[in-house]
């Protein structure tokens, strides 16, 4: 019983992870068909940056309490990773709306590749490590283990996607949102700004990214210029998987296949009792996304965007 609620914490610390990503690929498909795949690049890049941050202000000042280093570096992150994220949309997706699929498809693989490089140029090939700035000790909830960093993960992934979901659901812009997604031509008609829509959904991506980014190299004390790619690939697996272009499966996607992850990695690495658990964590995801998409290629949740004419 402790293996499994150790396993489900773990589960859940890696799906929130997960579901804010797959959270910015969800809003920019639902308004625009479009899959940016240079997405988990902006969440390195806000590692990056916020590992930047963590460091000078661990530094110099070395007094404040860690969680308070940690939203600092985040603070830091987030106008870094909506400014690139508005640079992409700007300069190398907007022309690109009524052209073919494969053509922002395309478009969106050079980004990420082109982000990676300048990534490597900057920071260098080799993974750098995280300052450890919070407490040491675990907490314990029914025998099974979480730190501190990812109590601090969960809160924050909770925060964030309520916000979202506040901002969708209650808000002047999210109903400009929701109203574009559902058909810009019409949304157009009635006064609704669709290039200030696109541009705002970029830049929430990207903040939600950012928090995402700088947890990541925090829970795993390291980053380094190709660390977006697999998250970047699961959460958008995580998208699918829920429905894309909805944003409560997104968070239900990722939430599961978190824990698909943690649990199969788990109790194959118990059962073998050595570490072929984390060795082939990863195929856990997509073995399930297969399943789910033969059955309902809609994704768990269906997609509630509609077609557009």
């Amino acid at each position: 019983m402790d293996i499994f609620i150790q396993q489900i914490l773990n589960g859940l610390v890696l799906g929130s992870m997960y579901a804010l990503i797959a959270l910015g690929y969800t809003m920019v498909y639902g308004v625009l068909n479009l899959i940016n795949f240079a997405h988990g690049d902006v969440l390195m890049i806000g590692a990056m940056v916020g590992l930047w941050i963590l460091q000078f202000v661990d530094a110099a000042m070395p007094g404040l309490p860690g969680p308070v280093k940690l939203l600092i570096a985040i603070a830091g992150a987030i106008p870094v990773c909506v400014l690139v994220n508005v640079i992409i949309e700007r300069v190398a997706y907007r022309r690109l709306r009524n052209a073919p699929r494969l053509a922002p498809l395309i478009t969106a693989i050079g980004v990420s590749i082109l982000l990676q490089t300048f990534a490597m140029m900057i920071w260098g090939r080799n993974p750098l490590p995280f300052p450890q700035v919070m407490p040491s000790e675990p907490f314990e909830i029914f025998g099974a283990l979480l730190s501190s960093t990812q109590v601090m993960l969960l809160a924050l992934a909770v925060i964030s996607m309520a916000g979202l979901v506040f901002l969708v659901e209650k808000t002047r812009m999210g109903r400009a949102m929701r109203a574009t997604a559902e058909n810009p031509r019409v949304a157009g008609l009635m006064g609704v700004d669709a290039n200030r829509v696109v541009m705002f959904t970029f830049a929430v991506g990207a903040a939600l990214a950012a928090v995402a980014g700088v947890m990541w190299g925090a829970n795993y004390a390291s980053a380094q210029f190709a660390m977006g790619f697999t998250p970047g690939i699961k959460a958008f697996s995580a998208a699918v998987l829920g429905g894309i272009g909805n944003i409560y499966g997104a968070m239900a996607g990722g939430i599961l296949l978190g824990l698909i992850e943690s649990l199969g990695a788990g109790y194959i690495g118990e059962l073998t009792g050595d570490f072929l658990g984390s060795q082939y964590q990863d195929i856990f995801a997509f073995i399930v996304l297969i399943i789910v998409l033969t059955l309902r290629p809609s994704g768990i949740m269906g997609e509630r965007v509609a077609d557009r004419a």
